[in-house]
């Protein structure tokens, strides 16, 4: 592992991606993380079913795993690497994976998984204030466009002097009789 703080960190967020609505990491890179083979991972995983609930762990789909080999090069079947489709853990998932693999690294790194799902939550929840704020500021500007538009009719109004009839001082000569 690299000394740098926070270097283990990012490599797990990397790995993390979005399916289903959920943030979540596949088997292959979890096992990677904690140190076991995939098989062996997955092994534990189905010998305890009772502490993967459907919201902890998921197996993709064709379509799923269609598109994510797009992204990653894979194998494809018949010529190495995976013969099934791949699990893929949520948050929690992640951390029930580290009590049954039962090693000193799947300990320590499910730290790690922790701090990255809760820096992804953090940034995803800030992205959506700032969309917020910055949703709000347009509608401020478009409200304020209107009012500083009538103000400075108002002021242009109030500029131009208003033509009154002149009130001649001093003596008039009465009007000739004809």
């Amino acid at each position: 592992m690299p000394k740098r703080r926070g270097a283990p960190a990012f490599a797990v967020e990397s790995r993390i991606l979005f399916l289903r609505h959920q943030r979540v990491i596949l088997d292959a890179d979890i096992a990677e993380l904690y140190g076991a083979p995939v098989k062996v991972l997955n092994q534990q995983v189905k010998r305890n079913r009772e502490r993967f609930p459907a919201d902890f762990v998921f197996q993709l789909t064709s379509k799923e795993h269609k598109l994510l080999r797009s992204q990653f090069v894979t194998s494809k079947k018949g010529r190495g690497g995976r013969r099934y489709l791949p699990y893929a853990f949520t948050e929690h998932g992640a951390i029930m994976a580290a009590t049954v693999l039962n090693s000193k690294r799947a300990v320590q790194m499910s730290v790690f998984v922790v701090r990255a799902f809760v820096r992804m939550r953090q940034m995803l929840d800030a992205n959506r204030r700032l969309s917020a704020k910055i949703n709000e500021l347009e509608d401020r500007v478009d409200s304020h466009d209107s009012v500083i538009l009538n103000l400075f009719q108002t002021i242009k109004g109030l500029m131009t002097p208003k033509k009154r009839p002149r009130v001649r001082i001093g003596f008039q000569l009465p009007a000739a009789r004809a």
